[in-house]
């Protein structure tokens, strides 16, 4: 009996790899530019709406910082032919959910409403595409400035290591750099912007051929081209978008920070500047993280939680980027322990991999948990990573929605000496953040030495 079943096991294993991952979409592009991506998945009868504006906080420039995110509040505010608070009143009484997000490179909007919706989302979603500014006044600016604000000062400056991020990005970027500062923006930029620059940004960014608009789900493509065309097809184009290119970024020295905070325990960060998002060593990247710090025999956790018990928790990971990516490593200290201790395992622990590459069973652990996540997202149409989310982002940052395989494969192919290479090219000991971040009066807890 056991032998049987190993054997069905085997069997559904290898037709799961032979199988390719098939979305299929359609492409249209409307007349004033805007890009439409159409998936039919009738499973539920419901359907996401995606859309991507093509702009994020690296369109910003330095001392009109926050811009994208402020837009993220502003188009939940009412529009020419939507009242103020009944975007959402009339999704919701419709079963439909929304949300929105920013990022360095894009901004995201999407709703999930069942099938018999579609044309109320279009309708709300071509509303604030067209007529925004229709509705939008220096009060209703001020008025959602104000709620950023709060937010920077909830999530940022009266938050337990909330500057964190924003010290990073300002040491591995150089100034001006599109990725120097973060998407919320500085407080300073967020007063000083005038409604007249933010209306300037929304008319060049939020225009229809800055935009790709991903409709998933219980459609039938031609009936739902139709309804796209008749809401959005009236919106004019607007002016061409200028390209973001800037010079690589590079960080050729090994720069130690230290800051204060109202914490109770020293949290360690360890960042470097790694490859692009789909570029070659972005996936390697992602695997080293996974086998540094994912799951409790990760090398890493299973080292400062497990067997020192020094950390409290421990993360590494690639947050990948468009322009460029980050490669970060971040430990929480346990009471009694400093940051140098945690820094002395990780350091180990990295020359380890640079020595002699980690085993194929820690590689294919890595693996095998990426696909699980990837497979799951499959099972979406809608929401943050679901089907309609990664048309999108397939489309924007590789110019082929149909990507899936292309992506997985990425991973599947990688071997030990891959995640070898890529630790000795993206982790040098000279050109990287060590930023410690201790409670107030206790520098002595921070990082003395990083190598």
């Amino acid at each position: 009996m056991r032998s049987i079943l190993l054997i069905i096991l085997i069997t559904a294993m290898i037709t799961t790899q032979a199988q390719q991952i098939s979305v299929p979409y359609s492409r249209y592009v409307l007349p004033n530019g805007l890009t439409v991506l159409l998936h039919e998945d009738h499973s539920t009868p419901t359907v996401s709406v995606n859309t991507w504006f093509h702009v994020g906080s690296a369109n910003e420039k330095p001392g009109r910082t926050g811009f994208a995110h402020l837009f993220e509040h502003l188009m939940f505010e009412g529009s020419g032919n939507v009242p103020e608070g009944k975007f959402d009143e009339w999704l919701e009484a419709a079963g439909g959910e929304n949300n929105g997000s920013t990022s360095n490179d894009r901004t995201n909007y999407w709703e999930n409403v069942p099938s018999n919706a579609l044309e109320l989302a279009l309708f709300l979603d071509s509303d604030r595409m067209g007529y925004l500014i229709n509705a939008m006044t220096p009060e209703k600016v001020d008025g959602q400035r104000d709620v950023v604000k709060n937010e920077r000062r909830q999530s940022y400056e009266n938050a337990p290591y909330g500057l964190a991020e924003e010290t990073i990005y300002k040491n591995l970027y150089p100034a001006g750099h599109p990725y120097n500062w973060t998407t919320i923006g500085s407080m300073a930029d967020l007063s000083a912007a005038s409604f007249e620059d933010v209306v300037e940004f929304f008319k060049l960014y939020y225009a229809p051929n800055n935009a790709c608009l991903s409709i998933a789900g219980d459609i039938k493509t031609g009936e739902a081209i139709k309804l796209v065309e008749k809401w959005f097809g009236e919106i004019p184009k607007g002016k061409p978008v200028p390209m973001i290119d800037p010079v690589p970024a590079q960080l050729n020295e090994e720069k130690i920070i230290t800051l204060e905070d109202k914490v109770q325990l020293p949290r360690l960060y360890v960042n470097w500047i790694s490859p692009a998002q789909y570029t070659p060593g972005d996936a390697e990247m992602d695997i080293l993280g996974a086998i540094l710090s994912r799951g409790k025999n990760s090398r890493l956790y299973n080292k400062l939680v497990y067997e020192l018990q020094i950390a409290q928790d421990v993360f590494a990971y690639q947050s990948s980027g468009k322009i460029s990516s980050q490669f970060m490593i971040v430990a929480t200290a346990r009471a009694g322990h400093s940051l140098d201790e945690i820094m002395k395992v990780i350091q180990d622990e990295i020359d380890k991999i640079k020595n002699e590459p980690p085993t194929d069973r820690e590689i294919q652990r890595a693996v095998n948990q990426y696909e699980a996540a990837f497979l799951d997202a499959l099972e979406r149409c809608g929401g943050f990573g679901g089907k309609a989310d990664m048309l999108n982002g397939y489309y924007y940052l590789t110019g082929n929605p149909d990507y899936f395989n292309e992506d997985l494969s990425r991973y599947k192919a990688l071997s030990a000496k891959d995640i070898q290479a890529v630790a000795n090219s993206y982790l040098p000991n000279d050109g990287r953040v060590i930023l410690s971040v201790v409670p107030n009066g206790k520098t002595d807890l921070a990082i003395r030495e990083g190598k």
